[in-house]
């Protein structure tokens, strides 16, 4: 259980002031879902509820890169983040305080304004592909150092860094040598598409967006700067998106000549990453896409 006694402190130096019940204790946090790796939690304070994830000390790194991520997205003024209101060690505790949002079901105008959101969003770009720090993808270090070329940053700290994890996990053989197959002739599958620096969220499945007052919200980012196409690969990947989305996003910044084949190897990062994560049973899937990747380059 967290030292609540000692995050109340930390929160009234951000200014944060816990609410009082009528016993005049400090109110008591309820558990709540939404924290997959890390406890979550709301608590009320007199001016607002909170959203508090609570982690050991080693968390705190991954909450600061989520809180800076959420204010990078913010920037952009294209779809809305939960404000952070602070992030910060507390006793033997790491915490992030994120503003309560009630969330309510998706709807078709929902998702219809989330794909030119998210397009917009797409259009808030860098100078280089990475970010000004490293975060995570789940519990995985994500490495994000600034790279001038898209097929360069990706090879080396998305597909090979994968491929060394699930090397040393013993994942070796066919799974290895399609790999490395797949890494020497990655600019093939770029011949005719240059893509821009543009602002991802980095971790868009299903269960990172939502809708409030009629209008998506989205959260738990793994931002970095990179090809748009790799944001779509991943809504593609579990689900949770609808026709009006994709139909919004495209009328509002049309796909390029040969996404289809790259959305294969963007999800192939992310089903590495569930690979390393959660073990083997993903390995077979891994395979198929390193098979069909391998046959087009």
């Amino acid at each position: 259980m967290p030292d609540w006694r000692a995050i109340a402190e930390v929160l009234r130096k951000h200014g944060i002031e816990p609410a009082k019940p009528s016993d005049g204790t400090t109110a008591g946090p309820q558990s709540v879902g939404g924290g997959d790796i890390n406890a979550a939690w709301r608590l009320d304070a007199a001016s607002a509820t909170l959203f508090i994830k609570t982690g050991p000390p080693s968390a705190l790194d991954m909450f600061a890169a989520e809180a800076e991520g959420l204010n990078e997205i913010a920037t952009a003024n294209a779809v809305r983040v939960p404000r952070v209101l602070a992030c910060d060690r507390a006793g033997p505790d790491a915490f992030i305080a994120l503003e309560w949002i009630n969330f309510e079901s998706v709807s078709t105008e929902t998702e219809r304004k989330f794909g030119a959101a998210l397009a917009a969003m797409h259009r808030h770009t860098a100078d280089k592909f990475g970010w000004h720090r490293d975060n995570t993808i789940g519990r995985t270090p994500q490495q994000n150092p600034w790279t001038d070329n898209w097929v360069d940053f990706f090879r080396e700290h998305r597909l090979i860094f994968q491929l060394e994890l699930a090397k040393s996990s013993g994942h070796t053989g066919e799974i290895q040598d399609l790999g490395r197959k797949l890494a020497d002739g990655l600019q093939n599958l770029f011949a005719e598409y240059d893509p821009m620096p543009s602002l991802l969220h980095g971790d868009l499945w299903g269960g990172n967006w939502a809708s409030v007052d009629g209008d998506p919200v989205v959260f738990d980012p793994a931002v970095h700067y990179g090809d748009r196409e790799s944001d779509l690969a991943m809504t593609r990947l579990f689900g949770g998106f609808g026709a009006a989305f994709y139909a919004s996003y495209e009328q509002a910044w049309p796909a390029a000549a040969g996404a289809a084949g790259r959305c294969e190897l963007y999800q192939l990062y992310h089903v590495l990453n569930h690979l390393n994560l959660f073990g083997g049973g993903y390995a077979g899937s891994a395979i198929r896409s390193l098979r069909k990747l391998c046959r087009n380059l």
